[in-house]
């Protein structure tokens, strides 16, 4: 017999659950570039936690964070002046995928947007991978409605 999975709990994330979040964004990507020192790192986190266009969202198998995405709530003087929303840095923990908890995360994400009154919310991805575009769509993102470009600074 299989033991009962802890329950999935969607939360803001709190500014003591930073290293927990970090720990998560070793599944997002492969490599990633270099934290700078930890009070650099506090800081900024302290004034994401104190933005109130900025909510972390994190997703738990009971005390552990298993999934989580930013979603950042703009301003806008269009479209009735209703904001619209970006959605970033999704992940789940590897262990954990296929289950329905970054689905639910997104469900949430999108509730948050349509609750500040956002006329849309979007999502970019790097990943080529067909199932990942199938999790998007299927999360309710349509990859055909708009069109992205990316521009970084020179090397």
């Amino acid at each position: 017999m299989h033991p009962t999975p802890p329950p999935f709990a969607i939360r803001p994330l709190a500014a003591s659950d930073l290293a927990a979040l970090l720990a998560l964004y070793t599944h997002l990507h492969a490599a990633d570039d270099a934290l700078p020192p930890q009070p650099e790192v506090q800081a900024i986190w302290q004034g994401l936690m104190a933005d109130p266009h900025h909510l972390y969202l994190g997703g738990f198998a009971g005390a552990q964070l298993v999934s989580s995405c930013v979603v950042l709530v703009v301003p806008n003087l269009t479209r009735g002046c209703r904001s619209y929303a970006l959605i970033e840095n999704v992940v789940t923990h590897a262990g954990y995928r296929q289950r329905g908890y970054g689905r639910a995360l997104l469900h949430a994400a999108l509730a948050h947007a349509w609750g500040r009154n956002c006329y849309k919310a979007m999502l970019m991805t790097g990943s080529k991978d067909e199932n990942t575009w199938r999790f998007y769509a299927g999360a309710g993102f349509d990859a055909h409605d708009k069109q992205a470009f990316v521009a970084r600074p020179p090397a």
